[in-house]
């Protein structure tokens, strides 16, 4: 079915139909899980069967999950830029046989909006583009159209990366329950959404016997409750989950972080923390 989604050009499908092989026997109630992956299939399939009569941000969205995608010229071309000073949050590479793919972040001052900037290279070789984690860039973003608009592409004339200025290196954040908000309220708008970027302010992590928890310092670590006082548990997909877990504990040394990482209904996957001095450190790569 997967190789019929590629021979429909629909590479998007093609990797979620893929995906439904790692889900039998993977865990405790594998089966209710395989059903909501198979219903948001369908959903995906009755979606574009009716796009013509969608509003344009969620048709957007659904020709973007089927894998249509828009070239960044046209982007540049047609969406009005955003101008503002970006924090680089976090970054992080992957690879497989054939390409190479670089993730980052970044957080404008002025405008507090998150925007996620994708580069593709060759196996073997790092993407292009490189904006050092906590160094503040210039520049004008146009986001990819969507009902809630994430990835961007960045503008012609960016400005060099820079220091941000005093006191402006940490990003501000939310507690557990305002970062689970934020991904409700995208969840909302695209349920298809598997994470939303947020950021987490003073928060510990805590292990514990099913793994690692990040917890509001002001809160109770046995309390999940998702209000002020809640934790989320921690999911490290990939290199994050040996060493990246340790940095992460070693910056905390048990008092309050700030940590930037991706929301989902997986938990909180870390991508940067930063020290009690503003020195951000990455945790994947």
């Amino acid at each position: 079915m997967a190789a019929r989604m590629v021979d429909a050009q629909a590479p998007g499908l093609a990797s979620r139909v893929r995906e439904l092989a790692a889900v039998p026997a993977s865990g405790p109630d594998w089966p209710g899980r395989l059903l909501e992956e198979y219903a948001l299939l369908d959903l995906l399939a009755a979606a574009y069967g009716r796009v013509d009569r969608l509003p344009a941000p969620l048709a957007a969205t659904v020709r973007s999950r089927v894998g249509f995608t828009v070239e960044a010229v046209e982007v540049l071309r047609t969406v009005p830029a955003v101008r503002d000073r970006w924090l680089v949050l976090g970054a992080h590479d992957t690879a497989d046989e054939r390409l190479a793919t670089r993730r980052l972040w970044l957080r404008g001052t002025a405008t507090g909006r998150i925007a996620l900037l994708l580069s593709h290279g060759r196996a073997g070789r790092a993407a292009d583009l490189s904006l050092p984690v906590g160094l503040v860039v210039e520049a004008d973003l146009a986001y990819h159209p969507g009902a809630r608009p994430l990835r961007a592409v960045l503008g012609p004339g960016a400005g060099p990366p820079a220091p941000p200025v005093p006191g402006g290196g940490v990003p501000p954040g939310v507690t557990v329950g305002g970062a689970m908000a934020e991904y409700g309220a995208a969840l909302a708008g695209d349920p298809w959404l598997d994470s939303w970027p947020v950021v987490l302010a003073d928060v510990v992590p805590v292990p514990g016997p099913e793994g690692w928890r990040l917890a509001d310092a002001d809160g109770d670590a046995d309390c999940g409750d998702g209000e002020g006082g809640g934790w989320i548990p921690v999911h490290a997909p990939g290199s994050a989950a040996g060493p990246g877990l340790w940095r992460l504990a070693a910056v905390s040394g048990g008092r309050p972080v700030t940590v930037f990482g991706e929301c989902g209904h997986r938990g909180f996957a870390p991508v940067t923390v930063w020290d009690a001095d503003g020195i951000p450190t990455g945790l994947r790569t």
